[in-house]
């Protein structure tokens, strides 16, 4: 029973953390998209689903999605202009993403501050590295998780707590301390 109950809580966020990550991947996604159609790059929907995709490979993933377009405008001889709203569109995007989709997504999926999900990969990766980065996310997850149940238990155990204790007439106390 209580090996249920730890895993049904882990499993709970685990699973909160994969949706937020998923609407980050669609957000992403659209946004890469309009951008490569603005731009007329070649096979736009194709490179933005790849970009959506790898927005669950942190920090390293926003960089791998930037091969393929950039390969096709190459290829198809881009000016210089659509090169430099290129980059500016994969600066703005990742700069929404990491400073304010992610950290609001992970708060309201799994109520994570957002500093700390702004901080924690920073630090664990210092720890850890690659390793704390990548799993960073998801264990805060679960710790919020954790902690939210922990706040929830004992905010239950003290209206059990004043519900048993209203019949309960206690003597008045003088100015003193001492009981009458």
């Amino acid at each position: 029973m209580h090996f249920q109950y730890h895993a049904r809580l882990t499993l709970g966020a685990l699973r909160r953390w994969l949706i937020a990550q998923l609407y980050d991947s669609l957000i992403v996604a659209c946004l890469w998209l309009a951008a490569l159609v603005a731009l007329k790059v070649p096979l736009a929907f194709v490179w933005a689903a790849t970009a959506g995709a790898l927005q669950f490979v942190p920090h390293f993933g926003p960089l791998l999605a930037l091969f393929g377009p950039a390969m096709t405008m190459l290829l198809a001889r881009a000016p210089t202009a659509h090169w430099l709203w290129f980059l500016a569109a994969y600066a703005a995007i990742n700069l929404l993403d990491g400073l304010l989709l992610q950290p609001l997504l992970m708060r309201r999926q799994n109520r994570v501050p957002y500093w700390t999900s702004l901080f924690a990969p920073i630090v664990m990766g210092i720890i850890f590295p690659y390793w704390g980065v990548l799993l960073a996310p998801p264990l805060l997850a679960v710790i919020y998780a954790y902690r939210g149940e922990r706040k929830e238990q004992a905010s239950s155990q003290m209206q059990e707590f004043e519900s048993t204790s209203e019949g309960i007439v206690l003597p008045p106390e003088s100015k003193d301390g001492e009981e009458k």
